[in-house]
């Protein structure tokens, strides 16, 4: 995708420190990224103001045949498959923000199962945030990511914040668990759980964990400082990659976290 025209396209700005953020469907990967943002005192400054932003894969869905869209309607279609996402798109689209280039987002309606014609101009930032449950499956787009988050939350508080979620949307119970058991519990066994090797961070609990998280914000808050000399060290694979850092956990469990236009859609409108 080619970056947004304008003065802005033109003016230099810092690359910036990206982030992926993945997890299971319902596992709070969006909640997480909000609250990172809440404490940053970043969801109430001017979008193009903004130094830290959060992007979802959701965006980044194929378009889909007559024919798909049809299945889609009847809760038939896999949007948990990696095939359901444009991946030459989405990379494109990452290369350019991590260029520090202004770029446009495509805008996806669940409700019509479709992406619109209005796009999200999203400008350049110094930190942004890139949550979906597949972002770490595509070696090409795994690779690009500075640091890796990965929300582990339990299968069931999952499936009960999906049930209810898409209850609120008017769908059928039947059909929210047959599509549950038929896509979402497969391919999140599939094709996101085994991307969970590859996490340098992984938040049991999701929001509920706000050691971890506390811990984060002060790591972005470093580079937001100018402090990032510490996660460039690692960097010296080609990929921008940094050097794993477990952070401990302050929980009953006593574990350790395992070290291994719109900006985003509102979680009552998204899909994961």
């Amino acid at each position: 995708m080619a970056s947004a025209g304008g003065p802005d396209a033109e003016r230099p700005h810092p690359k910036p420190f990206l982030i992926g953020v993945s997890g299971g469907t319902a596992s709070g990967k969006s909640t997480v990224c909000e609250k990172i943002m809440e404490l940053l005192g970043q969801n109430e400054v001017e979008q193009r103001q903004r130094k830290v932003l959060i992007l979802s894969q959701d965006s980044f869905y194929k378009v889909l045949t007559a024919e798909q869209q049809a299945k889609a309607l009847k809760g038939q279609y896999n949007f948990d498959h990696p095939d359901a996402f444009d991946n030459d798109l989405m990379h494109s689209t990452l290369k350019n923000i991590v260029e520090g280039k202004t770029v446009e987002v495509p805008t996806y309606d669940f409700v019509t199962h479709s992406r619109l014609a209005e796009t999200t101009v999203v400008y350049p930032a110094d930190v942004v945030l890139f949550e979906g449950i597949l972002v770490f499956y595509n070696q090409d787009i795994r690779d690009m990511f500075h640091l890796r988050l990965f929300v582990d939350t339990d299968s069931d508080v999952r499936l009960s914040r999906r049930v209810l979620r898409d209850m609120k949307r008017g769908r059928d119970l039947e059909q929210i668990l047959t599509q549950y058991t038929t896509f979402v519990k497969p391919a999140f066994e599939e094709f996101c759980l085994p991307t969970k090797k590859y996490a340098d961070v992984i938040i049991p609990r999701g929001v509920d964990n706000m050691v971890a998280i506390n811990l984060i914000v002060q790591h972005i808050q470093d580079i937001l400082n100018g402090d990032i000399c510490k996660w460039q060290r690692g960097a010296l694979n080609g990929h921008g990659r940094t050097y794993k850092r477990p952070f401990p956990e302050q929980a009953e469990s006593g574990t350790v976290l395992a070290a291994g236009k719109r900006s985003h859609l509102e979680s009552s409108s998204r899909p994961h």
